[in-house]
C-alpha cells in the first residue's frame, strides 16, 4: 500500500488541519496570545457566513431574494468546522486528543441509553 497523497484531504482530518495551523503561524503578525484571540474571532465570523448563506438560501432576505445555495451552506459549515479544528490547534498541540476525549463524552452523554449504567469520572462509582 502506498502513502497517501499529503496534498489529498482524507476521512482522517489531522494532517491538514496541522499543516493549516503551520502555515497561518508561519504568517503570523501578532504573539501567540493575539493570534488565538484572531483565530476565536474568525470562528465567530464563519459563523456568520453559514448564517449568511442559509438566509440566502432559504430568500429570507425580501430585497435581495435568493443569493446561495445549500452547496454554499454545506461550503461554509465545512469552513466554520475547519476554523474550529485550526483554532483549537492553536490552543494546544494536543488539539487530536482534546477533541477525540470530548466527542467521546459528548457521543457517551447523548446516546446513552436509558438504564444503562456508567461510570461517573470523579469518583468511577456507576450510575444509571
Amino acid at each position: 500500500m502506498t502513502d497517501p497523497d499529503p496534498d489529498r484531504p482524507t476521512a482522517e482530518p489531522w494532517a491538514s488541519i496541522d499543516a493549516l495551523w503551520a502555515w497561518l503561524d508561519d504568517h503570523r503578525a501578532h504573539d501567540s496570545r493575539e493570534t488565538l484571540l484572531i483565530r476565536m474571532l474568525k470562528l465567530s465570523e464563519e459563523v456568520g457566513e453559514a448564517a449568511q448563506a442559509v438566509i440566502g438560501a432559504t430568500g429570507q432576505n425580501p430585497r435581495k431574494g435568493t443569493t446561495h445555495t445549500w452547496q454554499d451552506v454545506e461550503a461554509e459549515l465545512c469552513d466554520v468546522v475547519i476554523t474550529a479544528l485550526v483554532a483549537l490547534r492553536t490552543l494546544t498541540p494536543d488539539a487530536r486528543e482534546v477533541f477525540d476525549h470530548h466527542l467521546a463524552r459528548v457521543r457517551e452523554r447523548s446516546l446513552a441509553t436509558k438504564g444503562t449504567e456508567k461510570m461517573t469520572e470523579t469518583d468511577g462509582t456507576a450510575q444509571s
